[in-house]
């Protein structure tokens, strides 16, 4: 993107990149989307409240009225924004740590697109008029956001007696998801709710999978569940320790709405990153794969441009658009624990027809990205897919925040998959040191 968004939004180091002024400038671009209103929320890092307060003065003084919804996830922020058709704004920065922050926008309900965040940019940088509202905006009373979020949670709730771990990384479903995880009467334990401004996402949380591993095989528990941040992303454990990432839980759901006549098209949206083995084992089950660039919003584009009903990627972020249309850890924790009663099944017994490819992703760093589109790159990658055929996958991308290129290549055997990006690997290195 540009001067301020990213990949998801605007996200930076707080005070230094992310500062009030930026929040104020943004709130006020909002009048470029002409919604009368924004709900503002926030996760539990300590910049959030002055940020949030700064979005809603700049809001105000174009004339927009605005909600403080306090510390809500952001699928809740989403589902609100689009319940109440305002514009949202959560304050986030996701999986990070506590010193970043960021500003995601939503606009009734779903991100934004691309061109109304150029909008939203050449505002902030002062490109537009600056024409005065006709009255200022004000701060409406606040609403039971996490009562009308719940609405949506109950939709999926089923009663359950097992026993159940949360993780909720000390961020913003810190005290959403063990409220409605209760309401299922399962035997719950939880980890990652003491938020204290400071350790969101610290050793905890989706991004540290093997803290809900230790925590749930000590508590005895039959299925873990992990959040990022901000509550959009879903990693789930189960008793023995194996781990069922974004993807996997995909497939659960996926196979199981095809079941119940339930999947559009019998087709769902995974990205580039994502296993062949899992990809085989959907086509066993009859149902077909599109794939992505990576990034959740990648997913939703082809997910509405097709009428898809499930999408998702290995991060966690999944898409379940019968419910919502954005990423929803909770939602989708309860929909599993619910699958899971429903067919009195394991999620182990549920994933047994997957057979996963080994797979190996290689940063190469300190390179010029360009290299990723280089001819003998592309041949060399070539090279290997054309070898592996079918039975393999080959991918060579540069970071979108780093200088690096990622190598990734999936095949039958860990043999293949290492001689295949050592090819590709010696290929990179030759053009960088030639240069």
């Amino acid at each position: 993107m540009g001067r301020y968004f990213g990949t998801d939004g605007i996200r930076g180091e707080y005070g230094v990149f992310l500062t009030e002024d930026v929040a104020f400038r943004l709130g006020r671009s909002l009048r470029t989307l002409g919604v009368p209103v924004v709900v503002v929320g926030r996760d539990t890092r300590a910049s959030g409240p002055v940020l949030a307060a700064s979005v809603i003065r700049g809001a105000t003084s174009a004339g927009i009225d605005a909600i403080d919804l306090g510390v809500v996830s952001t699928p809740a922020l989403s589902y609100l924004s689009g319940r109440l058709e305002a514009v949202g704004v959560m304050i986030t920065a996701s999986h990070n740590p506590y010193q970043d922050n960021g500003l995601k926008v939503f606009g009734k309900g779903r991100k934004l697109f691309e061109r109304e965040e150029g909008a939203l940019e050449d505002d902030i940088a002062g490109l537009h008029e600056q024409t005065p509202p006709d009255r200022p905006g004000k701060l409406l009373p606040g609403i039971d956001a996490v009562g009308l979020y719940g609405d949506l949670l109950r939709r999926v709730l089923c009663p359950s007696a097992l026993r159940v771990a949360l993780d909720c990384a000390n961020g913003s479903t810190w005290a959403i998801a063990p409220r409605f995880f209760r309401m299922t009467g399962c035997d719950l334990r939880l980890t990652g709710v003491e938020p204290d401004g400071k350790n969101i996402n610290l050793g905890v949380g989706s991004t540290h999978i093997d803290h809900l591993r230790s925590f749930a095989h000590a508590e005895g528990c039959d299925v873990g569940f992990a959040f990022d941040g901000d509550g959009d992303r879903l990693i789930a454990v189960d008793g023995t320790g194996a781990v069922y990432d974004g993807d996997m839980l995909v497939y659960v759901i996926a196979v199981d709405l095809k079941t119940r006549g339930l999947l559009n098209h019998d087709r769902v949206a995974l990205t580039k990153m994502s296993n062949l083995g899992l990809v085989k084992a959907l086509a066993r089950r009859g149902i077909d794969v599109v794939t992505t660039d990576v990034g959740d919003k990648h997913v939703l584009e082809a997910m509405e441009a097709a009428d898809y009903t499930v999408g998702g990627e290995n991060s966690g972020h999944i898409i379940d658009r019968h419910l919502l249309n954005t990423g929803d850890g909770v939602l989708n924790a309860l929909h599993l624990l619910s699958i899971m009663e429903r067919t009195k099944s394991s999620l182990a017994a549920l994933t047994a027809d997957v057979r996963l490819y080994p797979d190996r992703l290689v940063n190469v760093r300190n390179v010029d990205k360009a290299l990723a589109d280089d001819p003998a790159v592309k041949a060399a990658a070539a090279s290997v897919a054309a070898r592996l055929g079918t039975d393999g996958k080959v991918l060579v991308r540069a970071s979108g925040t780093e200088p690096l290129i990622r190598v990734s290549v999936s095949a039958p055997t860990p043999e293949e998959v290492d001689e295949g990006i050592a090819a590709i690997v010696a290929v990179i290195e030759t053009l960088r040191n030639s240069r």
